[in-house]
């Protein structure tokens, strides 16, 4: 994910991604422990995309509040 293609989401829908990325990465942790992962990197490319999006997240919230003072 980019992040200029997450800051055209509503908050709504990065929560939804943010849902989806987390499921995904607990079942690849899952498959780590099993030993059936087949691609380790996945593991580091969810967790950025976890930590964009919340960053995303935040500053919309921050734009928010800005907005409402």
């Amino acid at each position: 994910m980019d992040a200029t293609e997450l800051r055209g989401k509503s908050p709504d829908q990065l929560r939804d991604a943010l849902k989806d990325l987390k499921k995904e990465a607990f079942n690849l942790r899952f498959q780590q422990a099993t030993g059936q992962m087949e691609n380790t990197a996945r593991i580091r490319t969810v967790k950025r995309d976890v930590a964009r999006v919340n960053t995303i997240l935040n500053e919309k919230a921050r734009e928010a509040a800005g907005e409402a003072n």
